[in-house]
């Protein structure tokens, strides 16, 4: 059939830019899948670098970095033991240079390291495993912050938020550790997936919970084209408090009316519940006890404050026990026996109770991880808003 020369001459230019397209493309490598969770708990890791010299696999569940070994495709492997089933981060030790599994879409959001995570199922599944059960929601948004900045935060509504616009609820503040993000309890601790489950079996109630960025000033630097700043160097040195001093400012004078405004929140100390890890610990408790008309719940997860930062910063805590014991409907204090935060956390503990100020404590086995992180959350939503 005679087709018109500009039907041809768009024909030709196609199929000319369709061979440079494909000319531009760079050469794909085999197909790589990884990680590779077998029926026996092991797991398989796969990185493609043919040019590579060695490359090791670093693991939370490994000692040391394990050695990986290529094939004649250029793709390293290796096959680990049997792990416990859990959420655990891991990444590849190129020629000397830490990368993340490009083959793997699940990451650890933080601010230094860049891991990827590996999710080990149970034969039963685990309390944060995606289950058959009814499902909240998880939303960005976007606040008016301190010194001009725009914050952000990640919100979990419960199941049912949408469907009944008159009812309220109780809401958890929720923040991370140091170099942590807004999205480490949501992606990495599965909060959402813990709540839904545990709120499905009725041992949890219904709330919403807010999750902010603990880094202030690393945010003020970047909006403002500064430096970001190095963390502190003290825990609780003049830096350390007055970085803690400006999330609380930010979390009582912004978040907390942006969370009333935009959710259906109860307004009320009695509603409002506070809880971190690590560094978001430490934010946790010197918010709370600078702030007790605010807050009823009060969850320090591998977290304290020294005896000298309590009598010197917050010496009504222990000053008045018996008020505080009324104020505060819980104050938890958790942490695992090889974390590098035990000693502290335990004269924590130890200085609460000589000072007749009750608390409910858990110490676990493990370090300072966030598989630690997912059973504390796990152990404390259940005792919030009763």
């Amino acid at each position: 059939m005679y087709q018109p020369f500009t039907v041809r001459l768009l024909l030709g230019w196609a199929l000319l830019c369709l061979s440079r397209l494909t000319l531009a493309q760079p050469p794909r490598g085999p197909l790589v899948v990884s990680p590779q969770v077998n029926a026996d708990k092991s797991v398989t890791f796969r990185y493609l670098a043919p040019q590579a010299k060695e490359v090791r696999l670093s693991a939370q569940f490994e000692k040391a970095p394990v050695a990986m070994t290529k094939d004649a495709q250029g793709i390293w492997s290796v096959t680990t033991s049997p792990i416990k089933p859990d959420i655990y981060p891991y990444s590849f030790q190129v020629d000397g240079v830490t990368v993340m599994d490009p083959a793997n879409v699940a990451f650890f959001p933080n601010e230094r390291f860049k891991a990827s995570l590996v999710d080990i199922p149970g034969d039963t599944p685990l309390i944060h495993a995606l289950r058959d059960v009814p499902h909240g929601s998880v939303n960005y948004e976007y606040y008016p912050s301190i010194e001009g900045t725009t914050g952000s935060l990640v919100v979990y509504t419960p199941p049912g938020y949408d469907k009944n616009a008159s009812q309220k609820y109780p809401v958890y503040y929720l923040i991370s550790g140091t170099t942590d993000t807004e999205e480490t309890f949501f992606k990495v601790g599965k909060t959402n997936w813990i709540l839904d489950n545990l709120i499905a079996e009725g041992k949890a109630k219904p709330m919403i919970v807010v999750m902010p960025y603990g880094n202030i000033a690393a945010r003020i630097a970047e909006q403002k084209g500064g430096t970001k700043p190095a963390d502190p160097t003290v825990r609780d040195g003049d830096d350390a408090v007055k970085r803690a001093n400006d999330f609380a400012t930010d979390l009582v004078r912004n978040v907390i009316p942006y969370t009333e405004k935009a959710y259906r929140a109860i307004p009320n100390r009695d509603s409002r519940a506070i809880g971190g890890f690590s560094r978001g610990g430490g934010q946790t408790l010197r918010t709370a006890f600078g702030n007790m008309d605010r807050f009823a719940w009060v969850c320090a997860y591998s977290s304290y404050l020294s005896p000298q930062e309590m009598e010197k910063s917050f010496p009504q805590i222990a000053g008045k026990p018996n008020d505080t014991n009324k104020q505060l409907k819980l104050l938890w204090v958790s942490v695992g026996s090889d974390d590098f935060l035990y000693k502290g956390t335990v004269e924590f503990m130890d200085y609460l109770k000589a000072k007749q100020v009750n608390y409910k404590s858990l110490i676990t086995d493990g370090g300072h991880t966030w598989m630690n992180v997912k059973h504390y959350v796990a152990e404390t939503t259940p005792l919030l808003f009763r």
